[in-house]
């Protein structure tokens, strides 16, 4: 016996008056976070692109981009991060979940935040899709805080989106590693 809800449907019928825009969604995202370890050193660099387009033109941003119809978002990370550094074949695992409000100026957007760690020299990124350009920068930790930087020049507040908080997330949850 087929069970019906509380106005006496079963769930073929429930499905097919259940109108999907009743709700509305957000676009679901992926960033990347690819940290590099570095022989010798205790403080390991991340892989940064800097954004061909708008929003954040010229800002630095971890690799990252919307899901595609019908992917997982494992797949979009995957698929993202090959498309605009040349970067594939990763392990990555998830830091963390990222919903505020106003965190893209294009809209409602909710972001799935993934981190690989490689060892110095494993892959050579290349600038694609997206990306204008792809650097190594450096990331120091002070009392638990992380200080990203490129030359020499801290570039925390410059980082586009809310990646610097994505950033210091994982350097948190992940402290053991670094």
């Amino acid at each position: 016996m087929e069970k019906l809800d509380s106005k006496g449907l079963t769930e073929k019928e429930f499905l097919k008056q259940y109108d999907p825009d009743k709700y509305p969604k957000p676009s679901l995202t992926a960033d990347i976070l690819v940290f590099r370890e570095k022989q010798g050193s205790t403080e390991p660099d991340i892989l940064l692109i800097k954004r061909k387009g708008h929003p954040f033109i010229d800002h630095w941003a971890l690799p990252g981009g919307f899901a595609e119809r019908g992917e997982t978002i494992e797949h979009t990370a995957a698929r993202e991060l090959e498309e605009e550094t040349g970067v594939s074949n990763m392990q990555m695992e998830l830091v963390g979940v990222y919903s505020k409000p106003g965190r893209d100026p294009r809209g409602w957007t909710v972001s799935a935040a993934y981190m690989a760690v490689v060892s110095d020299d494993q892959i050579e990124p290349v600038a694609g899709d997206d990306a204008g350009e792809v650097c190594w920068a450096k990331v120091s930790i002070v009392h638990g805080t992380a200080h990203v930087s490129i030359n020499d020049i801290c570039i925390n507040q410059e980082l586009a989106f809310d990646h610097y908080e994505m950033i210091s997330d994982a350097i948190a949850k992940y402290s053991e590693r670094f």
